[in-house]
């Protein structure tokens, strides 16, 4: 299966917690937590559409200007999710600077600000370039499941989390992935060619099976006589947990919220043997990060957010980690 949701970490594991997930469906991208984004290039970052916040340290929010500056001129809608009291942090960075010369331009940049401000309550607020970024409050909805976004072939969910207050865990999932079977097609007499990304996505919305399909041949198919050429499968599943207790509570919510990722990015900012000074800061250990993977079924870790403390030690932890998540 070619993975359709193509994450990497912006930067070391030592360095600010930031995920860049390239959507393969779409020109855009998800961005888990906005720390040091210098890694990216402007084209990664014009592509960014949706931003998952665990919270607002500023190690985990100073990206935001990097991103804000490459739209500033461009249409684009960005929707950012986080925890109650993004949105006023967002305003607060927004004011900060001189908007007067907004009316030169001719285009809308909005950034759609969606907290998750209890458990199957959000509140969304609006700042938009044309006024200066003033917020728009629009009030607070039901959520269920822990959805906050949906786009054409994805979902992104959140869980409230305890750090040092309220943090969300994230899990960005592909409602379904449909593979292409070449020799099935080569058999039926067609090409492999751009006219297989129709077929996948009228497959992936349930069209009818007397929707028309333009086949490399000038002709047409209805999609009924082509569903052989490919297979629908669980779609890819990606977790993110990062700056949280290792209480109980939040090992059932990660539990839950990640539970058969395929890939799930977890913080492991303390070794094993210094469990108390883990504790002390609402921090994970590698051992904790490993066994709360297991917990979650998950098929891959990618730990992350190692404390500068074990800059030497790196191998170290990695292997801490993965005796955890093997048991």
């Amino acid at each position: 299966m070619t993975p359709s949701l193509r994450p990497s970490l912006v930067n070391d594991r030592f360095g600010d917690p930031a995920v860049f997930v390239e959507v393969a469906h779409e020109r855009g991208a998800v961005l888990f937590d906005l720390g040091d984004l210098s890694a990216l290039s402007a084209r990664d970052l014009l592509r960014v559409r949706a931003v998952g916040v665990s919270h607002m340290h500023m190690d985990h929010l100073i990206g935001f200007d990097t991103l804000l500056r490459v739209n500033v001129g461009r249409a684009a809608q960005i929707d950012l999710v986080g925890p109650a009291g993004l949105a006023e942090c967002i305003g607060h960075k927004l004011a900060g600077y001189t908007w007067d010369l907004v009316g030169r331009y001719d285009t809308e940049l909005l950034f759609t600000v969606r907290e998750l401000v209890a458990p199957g309550t959000t509140a969304e607020t609006h700042f938009r370039f044309s006024t200066g970024f003033a917020p728009e409050p629009r009030g607070e909805s039901t959520t269920s499941d822990g959805i906050m976004l949906e786009g054409p072939h994805w979902r992104l969910r959140a869980a409230i989390l305890q750090h040092h207050g309220p943090c969300l865990g994230f899990a960005l999932e592909e409602a379904c992935h449909v593979n292409v079977w070449r020799n099935r097609v080569e058999e039926a007499g067609l090409t492999v060619g751009a006219w297989l990304k129709d077929l996948k996505a009228a497959v992936r919305e349930n069209l009818p099976d007397d929707t028309a399909i333009d086949l490399p041949n000038g002709t047409a198919a209805p999609l009924g006589q082509l569903r052989s050429l490919v297979s629908v499968e669980r779609g890819q599943k990606i977790g993110y947990v990062t700056d949280v207790a290792d209480t109980p509570a939040n090992r059932r919510a990660i539990a839950s919220l990640c539970r058969e990722a395929d890939l799930l990015f977890i913080e492991a900012s303390f070794a094993s043997e210094d469990a108390a000074r883990a504790a002390a800061r609402a921090h994970l250990t590698t051992t904790a990060a490993g066994e709360i993977g297991r917990e979650c079924g998950a098929r891959r870790l990618e730990p992350f957010h190692f404390s500068p403390r074990y800059e030497e030690q790196e191998d170290r932890l990695l292997a801490e980690v993965a005796q955890a998540f093997a048991g």
